[in-house]
Protein backbone atom coordinates (compact mmCIF):
# COMPACT_ATOMS: atom_id res chain seq x y z
CA UNK A 1 0.00 0.00 0.00
CA UNK A 2 3.00 2.07 1.15
CA UNK A 3 4.61 1.68 -2.45
CA UNK A 4 1.01 2.71 -4.57
CA UNK A 5 1.60 6.45 -1.98
CA UNK A 6 4.63 6.43 -3.18
CA UNK A 7 4.06 6.49 -6.73
CA UNK A 8 0.92 8.54 -6.74
CA UNK A 9 3.01 10.99 -4.83
CA UNK A 10 5.97 10.84 -6.89
CA UNK A 11 3.88 11.46 -10.22
CA UNK A 12 1.71 14.09 -8.12
CA UNK A 13 5.23 15.85 -7.53
CA UNK A 14 6.40 15.61 -11.08
CA UNK A 15 3.66 16.93 -12.58
CA UNK A 16 2.87 20.06 -10.01
CA UNK A 17 7.69 21.04 -10.72
CA UNK A 18 6.95 20.46 -14.61
CA UNK A 19 3.66 22.68 -15.19
CA UNK A 20 4.44 25.64 -16.75
CA UNK A 21 3.49 27.99 -13.53
CA UNK A 22 1.48 27.32 -10.56
CA UNK A 23 -0.91 24.86 -10.92
CA UNK A 24 -1.75 25.36 -6.85
CA UNK A 25 -1.96 28.88 -7.62
CA UNK A 26 -4.42 28.08 -10.48
CA UNK A 27 -6.71 26.47 -8.37
CA UNK A 28 -6.42 28.26 -5.02
CA UNK A 29 -5.91 31.78 -6.07
CA UNK A 30 -7.03 31.96 -9.56
CA UNK A 31 -3.59 32.78 -10.80
CA UNK A 32 -1.10 30.85 -11.72
CA UNK A 33 1.94 33.17 -11.25
CA UNK A 34 1.08 32.96 -7.64
CA UNK A 35 2.46 29.87 -5.43
CA UNK A 36 1.01 29.03 -2.08
CA UNK A 37 3.26 29.21 0.13
CA UNK A 38 3.12 26.23 3.53
CA UNK A 39 5.03 28.37 5.53
CA UNK A 40 7.51 31.29 5.44
CA UNK A 41 11.22 30.31 3.81
CA UNK A 42 14.26 30.67 5.68
CA UNK A 43 17.28 29.51 3.91
CA UNK A 44 15.65 26.85 1.91
CA UNK A 45 12.10 26.71 0.46
CA UNK A 46 10.08 25.07 2.78
CA UNK A 47 7.94 24.08 -0.08
CA UNK A 48 9.94 22.05 -1.96
CA UNK A 49 11.42 20.90 2.08
CA UNK A 50 7.96 18.99 2.99
CA UNK A 51 7.66 17.72 -0.33
CA UNK A 52 10.41 16.06 -0.38
CA UNK A 53 10.41 14.86 2.93
CA UNK A 54 7.25 12.87 2.33
CA UNK A 55 8.34 11.70 -0.68
CA UNK A 56 11.48 10.43 0.81
CA UNK A 57 9.88 8.69 3.59
CA UNK A 58 7.12 6.96 1.73
CA UNK A 59 9.68 5.87 -0.77
CA UNK A 60 12.36 4.71 1.98
CA UNK A 61 9.65 2.82 3.84
CA UNK A 62 8.21 1.58 0.76
CA UNK A 63 11.11 -0.11 -0.14
CA UNK A 64 13.45 -0.57 2.67
CA UNK A 65 15.67 -3.15 0.89
CA UNK A 66 16.75 -1.01 -2.14
CA UNK A 67 17.49 2.15 0.36
CA UNK A 68 20.48 2.70 -1.68
CA UNK A 69 18.48 2.79 -5.36
CA UNK A 70 15.79 5.11 -3.50
CA UNK A 71 18.05 7.68 -2.42
CA UNK A 72 20.51 8.07 -5.79
CA UNK A 73 16.36 8.34 -7.42
CA UNK A 74 15.39 11.07 -5.00
CA UNK A 75 18.41 13.04 -5.25
CA UNK A 76 18.76 12.40 -9.01
CA UNK A 77 14.72 13.64 -8.90
CA UNK A 78 15.30 16.56 -6.70
CA UNK A 79 17.88 18.25 -8.91
CA UNK A 80 16.54 17.28 -12.25
CA UNK A 81 13.84 18.49 -11.50
CA UNK A 82 15.00 21.85 -10.45
CA UNK A 83 17.15 22.08 -13.32
CA UNK A 84 14.07 22.04 -15.73
CA UNK A 85 12.76 24.88 -14.18
CA UNK A 86 15.40 26.78 -16.51
CA UNK A 87 13.53 25.61 -19.41
CA UNK A 88 10.04 25.67 -18.36
CA UNK A 89 7.93 28.70 -18.96
CA UNK A 90 7.34 30.84 -16.42
CA UNK A 91 9.28 28.85 -13.51
CA UNK A 92 12.55 29.52 -12.16
CA UNK A 93 15.34 27.81 -11.25
CA UNK A 94 16.35 28.58 -7.14
CA UNK A 95 19.11 27.38 -5.09
CA UNK A 96 17.21 27.44 -1.93
CA UNK A 97 14.17 24.89 -3.70
CA UNK A 98 17.10 22.88 -4.98
CA UNK A 99 18.60 23.01 -1.54
CA UNK A 100 15.07 22.37 0.13
CA UNK A 101 14.54 19.20 -1.99
CA UNK A 102 18.66 17.68 -1.02
CA UNK A 103 18.22 18.63 2.53
CA UNK A 104 15.03 16.63 2.63
CA UNK A 105 16.29 13.67 0.91
CA UNK A 106 19.33 13.45 3.42
CA UNK A 107 17.60 14.41 6.26
CA UNK A 108 15.14 11.52 5.53
CA UNK A 109 17.75 8.98 5.01
CA UNK A 110 19.48 9.80 8.65
CA UNK A 111 16.54 9.34 10.53
CA UNK A 112 15.63 6.46 8.46
CA UNK A 113 18.80 4.99 9.39
CA UNK A 114 18.90 5.93 12.82
CA UNK A 115 15.13 4.14 13.58
CA UNK A 116 16.86 1.19 11.69
CA UNK A 117 19.22 0.71 13.83
CA UNK A 118 17.19 1.74 16.59
CA UNK A 119 14.46 -0.32 15.91
CA UNK A 120 16.99 -3.47 15.20
CA UNK A 121 18.30 -3.30 18.94
CA UNK A 122 14.67 -2.40 20.49
CA UNK A 123 15.37 0.89 21.41
CA UNK A 124 12.85 1.73 19.48
CA UNK A 125 11.31 4.91 21.45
Amino acid sequence: MLKIFFHILNTLIIFLYLFPGSFLGCIFYDDCKLQPQITDDFIISSNHFFSFIILSFLGLYSFQFRVNQVVFYLIFLATILEIFHLIIPNRSFELKDLFGNLIAVILSFIIFKILKVRRKNNEFF
